[in-house]
């Protein structure tokens, strides 16, 4: 039996709760969970915490994504190892004392990068003869130096007099802290995470960065936000039961227009009409979530034959989920368009977000669709033609 053992602490000195502060939408400890349960050579994943908070933060990531996080389990850690100065081999001996397994892939969480693809090429090379450990690395093309006894700068990887091109320097290879494979007999043993006969499984360069300070959470939210946006796209697509959008803004120009006499107005495009009719031909559940309520929305909704309405909602999270569980569909396989900051959590907890071109910056870094085109002139029409491609 093949584990994963993911160890998050609740403390943490450069970023307060960094484990479960927020990422490209998910908490950091969403994205090695997630590389974890999708790896077919995982048969459990554990995450240990000492924290409450944690604690409260995992579980509602899995209760939002059943089918996703099936493996995971929760479990506790004892605050001897998870103080400032424990090592992490302390909590893996801890958990070794207390469940059965015979191998263990150690994860960290502060390498969100990862994928499964990474663990199972792992676990590949782990399972060959005369391998007893494994541990990632990355290839790094830099030129190192050091000062000798006299204060001379001398080279360490490299002869000054042929300087290689990068193209054919081969480097060298550098921990990068994602994961190590070994078995629960030899970390008993050995009480360390690798030992024995060690193989190095090589991981991409940009997963060379780690979450240790601020900065480097800059840098790696662009990475993976980029990652995500390239990856993944038609099986997310496949997935979609159920289409919601926010009114105006979306379905509107989010103009208000007022007769002489008080009467409010909204412009609303025809083009829509067609694509929620396109969703409907393919059994996709369709809403309407909006802050406001009118009359006019709900003639709009009535026509274009929408299933659920509604109106007056502020917090949109709430009925999003509402809806989960009525149709017994995940939260992964929902599509919402929004365009402003009461869309945002919705946005960060659905499989496929989008918005429209005139959507505040703020959305758009969290959507994975945004149209072409400005709310109210066929933007969700366009959003929903893309989505429908994938069908």
């Amino acid at each position: 039996m093949n584990v994963a053992f993911i160890p998050v602490r609740g403390g943490s000195k450069s970023i307060p709760f960094k484990n479960i502060k927020t990422i490209c939408g998910r908490p950091l400890v969403y994205w090695t969970i997630k590389a974890a349960c999708e790896c077919s050579y995982i048969d459990a994943v554990y995450v240990a915490t000492d924290s409450d908070k944690v604690r409260e933060a995992v579980i509602q990531l899995q209760n939002e994504s059943r089918d996703l996080f099936h493996k995971m389990k929760v479990i506790g850690r004892s605050s001897e190892t998870a103080s400032d100065t424990a090592s992490t081999e302390s909590a893996m001996l801890e958990f070794a004392s207390k469940y059965d397994f015979d191998n263990i892939v150690l994860i960290q969480a502060t390498s969100p990068l990862l994928t499964a693809d990474d663990l199972a090429g792992g676990f590949e090379l782990f399972m060959q003869s005369e391998t007893d450990s494994v541990l990632s690395c990355v290839r790094q093309r830099r030129f190192l130096w050091e000062e000798n006894e006299n204060g001379n700068a001398v080279s360490k990887n490299y002869n000054v007099c042929h300087r290689p091109r990068r193209q054919d320097f081969l480097g060298y290879l550098m921990e990068n802290g994602a994961f190590y494979i070994t078995s629960k007999e030899r970390l008993l043993t050995f009480q360390n995470r690798i030992s024995g006969n060690i193989k190095i499984y090589e991981m991409s360069e940009d997963t060379a960065y780690e979450i240790d300070e601020p900065s480097d959470w800059i840098i790696i939210e662009e990475l993976l936000r980029r990652r995500e946006m390239s990856i993944g796209l038609e099986g997310r697509l496949k997935k979609i039961k159920l289409f919601l959008t926010d009114c105006d803004g979306c379905l509107t120009d989010g103009g208000m227009y007022y007769s002489a006499e008080g009467e409010e107005f909204k412009k609303f495009n025809t083009k829509d009409g067609m694509g929620f009719s396109l969703l409907r031909e393919r059994g996709i559940i369709t809403g309407i979530i909006t802050g406001e309520c009118t009359k006019i929305v709900e003639m709009r909704a009535k026509k274009l034959h929408i299933d659920e309405l509604h109106q007056g909602i502020g917090n949109k999270l709430d009925v999003v989920k509402q809806l989960a569980d009525k149709y017994e569909i995940d939260m992964m396989e929902i599509a919402y368009v929004g365009d402003d900051i009461n869309d945002i959590d919705v946005l960060e907890k659905i499989g496929f977000p989008c918005t429209v071109n005139n959507a505040l910056d703020s959305v758009k870094k969290r959507a994975k669709y945004v149209s072409r085109l400005n709310g109210g002139e066929g933007a969700i029409r366009d959003v929903i033609e893309f989505i429908v491609s994938y069908l």
